[in-house]
C-alpha cells in the first residue's frame, strides 16, 4: 500500500486535511497513518491542568475519529500514532520511517490540545520533508472530486520534476492537468526555456496517456498569478516545486513555496527536487 502520513491536531483544519487524504487514499490504494505530536518535556508550559492525561485524551480522539469515518471507507487502512518531540521533525521522521509517499497537513488550526499546532509548522514540514507534501487550508470543500490540477512551469530546470507525481495523482483520479507556462521575463531566451520545458512535460503526459491542456500567463509574482489562475478555472490542486526561479517578488516576499502554502485557498502539492516516483519521468 502507498502510505500517507497525516498531521493531526484535531482542529477543524486538520480534520479537513484528514478527509482530503481519505479521498486520495481511496484512489491510490493508500494507507493512512494519523500522527499527533506531543511536545517534549520542558515545552509543556501551556498545559496548566496537571490532571489532564494528554496521550489518553488523544488516543480517545483518534479512536472516535476512526470509528466515525472508517465504515465509510472500508478499503482504506487507517491507523494512528503519537510521537514526542518537535512537531515538524516528528512528522517528517515518521514519513521517512514508514517510507511514506506523501504527507498531508493543514496550514491553520487551533485545537483543545495545542493552540496553532499546525499553523506554525506547515512550512517547516514542507521544507524538511523528504517526500511530497500536500498542504490544505480550512474551508476547502473536500467533497469535490479531484479533477483539475494546475502545474506551473517556469524557467528553472527543476520545474519539470513535479510532473511525475502530479501525473500519478492525476492518473489515479482521472483528473486533467492544466500546464501553465509562466513568463516572468521579456527575454526571448528565458521564454524559450519555459516553452522547451513545457513541451517536454507535455510529451511525458502523452506517453502516460494523461489528459492535459496548456495555458500561459505573463507575471511578476508566480505565486499570486498561479493562485489567481487556479481560482479562475476552479482547480482542486496546485503542484509546485519548493525551489523555483528567483524573481524580485520572491526576494522581497519570501520563498515561492512558502507564499503558496500561506496564501493559496486551494490545496498545494509541494515537491522537492528529486522527489519523484520510481515510475516517474527522468527529468
Amino acid at each position: 500500500m502507498n502510505k500517507i502520513v497525516v498531521a493531526i491536531d484535531f482542529s477543524e483544519c486538520s480534520i479537513n486535511a484528514f478527509l482530503h487524504s481519505l479521498s486520495i487514499a481511496e484512489y491510490c490504494n493508500g494507507e493512512l497513518i494519523l500522527l499527533w505530536v506531543q511536545k517534549a518535556a520542558g515545552e509543556k508550559e501551556k498545559y496548566e491542568d496537571k490532571s489532564l492525561d494528554l496521550p489518553k485524551d488523544v488516543q480517545k480522539a483518534f479512536e472516535d475519529l476512526i470509528a466515525k469515518y472508517q465504515p465509510e471507507h472500508p478499503g482504506v487502512k487507517i491507523s494512528w500514532k503519537i510521537r514526542t518531540g518537535k512537531i515538524y521533525r516528528e512528522v517528517t521522521e515518521e514519513a521517512r520511517f514508514v517510507k511514506a509517499m506523501l504527507i498531508v497537513t493543514g496550514t491553520h488550526g487551533a485545537s483543545g490540545f495545542e493552540e496553532f499546532w499546525i499553523g506554525s509548522n506547515a512550512n517547516k514540514i514542507v521544507t524538511s520533508s523528504h517526500c511530497p507534501v500536500i498542504t490544505i487550508r480550512g474551508g476547502i470543500n473536500i467533497q469535490r472530486p479531484l479533477k483539475r490540477i494546475v502545474l506551473p512551469i517556469d524557467s528553472a530546470e527543476e520545474t519539470r520534476q513535479k510532473s511525475s507525481f502530479a501525473g500519478y495523482i492525476a492518473k489515479h483520479h482521472g483528473a486533467e492537468i492544466f500546464i501553465l507556462k509562466c513568463y516572468t521575463s521579456k527575454l526571448k531566451t528565458m521564454r524559450q526555456k519555459v516553452d522547451i520545458y513545457t513541451a517536454q512535460v507535455a510529451e511525458y503526459f502523452d506517453e502516460e496517456k494523461i489528459t492535459y491542456q496548456i495555458d500561459q500567463i505573463v507575471c511578476e509574482n508566480i505565486s499570486d498569478s498561479t493562485i489567481e489562475y487556479s481560482v479562475r478555472i476552479d482547480a482542486n490542486l496546485i503542484a509546485i516545486m519548493t525551489e523555483q526561479e528567483t524573481t524580485t517578488a520572491n526576494i522581497f516576499l519570501g520563498p515561492y513555496a512558502h507564499q503558496m502554502v500561506n496564501h493559496s485557498p486551494i490545496p498545494v502539492l509541494s515537491i522537492h527536487p528529486k522527489d519523484t516516483l520510481a515510475t516517474g519521468a527522468g527529468f
